[in-house]
């Protein structure tokens, strides 16, 4: 029996990366999974992802920028009648550019998704994780996946470094907010570094194929050599620090950061 065995969760931004490892590990631990993402319902990466993770796993789509999109998922979570009791909160966009080159458009477009749609999250599924994790003694658990650029600064990230600012600290003020007031649902956050996924290294991927030979080895060397470990994390390992945090291994922990980036944080 694993440790999520019989609970539900739902994971944003779960069709790749650390999404999609967050998923199959809760799948590995017993739990029941809804998985949200910007693509539509029957498309290839939803299949795929069906494919992989089988009868434990449930797809909508959700643009967790979209308010009534949220209440919208509410309602399909309670219709659904099995509650809420983990809320993985992962979808994320990068961004690049120096803090006055950045146009505001892009600013508020990394902000919307980044921080906006854990805002709207946290807002729109409290109640239905409060319900299901009364009279159990670690509750329910909200799960808030920040950076190591939401705790150190990073030149020419300045949208992406202030969108995960803000959710490492708004995982904080909730947690607090919610355990003083003896609401049963802890708030914590993970910070990874950097991971082996397409955020991370799809731009320079994009530049390879457009003919600048190097530009991924390149980038996967400065990476490594900034990191203590000497090497890129792997999204299983985020997903394994994601599935402590949901257990009740974790019952008296809330508005805690968990580091995940091989030392790169600690220099």
């Amino acid at each position: 029996m694993g440790n999520l065995e019989g609970r539900v969760a739902l994971v944003t931004g779960g069709l790749g990366g650390i999404g999609l490892a967050i998923a199959q590990r809760y799948v590995a631990e017993g739990a029941m999974v809804w998985v949200t993402d910007i693509a539509q319902e029957g498309t290839p990466p939803v299949l795929s992802a069906l494919g992989r993770l089988g009868n434990e796993l449930r797809y909508f789509h959700l643009d967790v920028t979209d308010e009534t999109e949220w209440r919208a998922a509410e309602q399909r979570l309670r219709e659904a009648g099995q509650g809420l009791d983990i809320l993985v909160l992962n979808a994320g966009v990068a961004s690049g550019g120096a803090t006055t080159d950045v146009e505001l458009a892009e600013w508020r477009r990394i902000m919307a998704v980044n921080a906006d749609g854990v805002f709207l999250g946290i807002r729109s599924m409290t109640n239905l994780l409060a319900e299901s994790g009364a009279g159990r003694r670690g509750g329910s658990s909200i799960v808030v996946l920040s950076s190591i650029l939401g705790l150190v600064g990073y030149a020419e990230t300045a949208a992406y470094n202030a969108s995960k600012g803000a959710v490492r600290l708004l995982a904080k003020a909730t947690a607090v907010e919610f355990a003083t007031a003896q609401r049963p649902v802890r708030v914590n956050s993970i910070h990874p570094g950097f991971i082996r996924t397409e955020m991370a290294l799809g731009e320079a991927r994009t530049r390879e194929t457009a003919g600048e030979s190097g530009a991924l080895t390149d980038l996967m060397a400065t990476l490594e050599g900034k990191t203590p470990m000497g090497r890129l994390g792997e999204p299983e390992e985020v997903a394994g620090v994601a599935a402590f945090l949901a257990s009740e291994d974790s019952s008296f922990m809330t508005g805690s950061e968990l580091i995940v980036d091989g030392g790169w944080t600690a220099w």
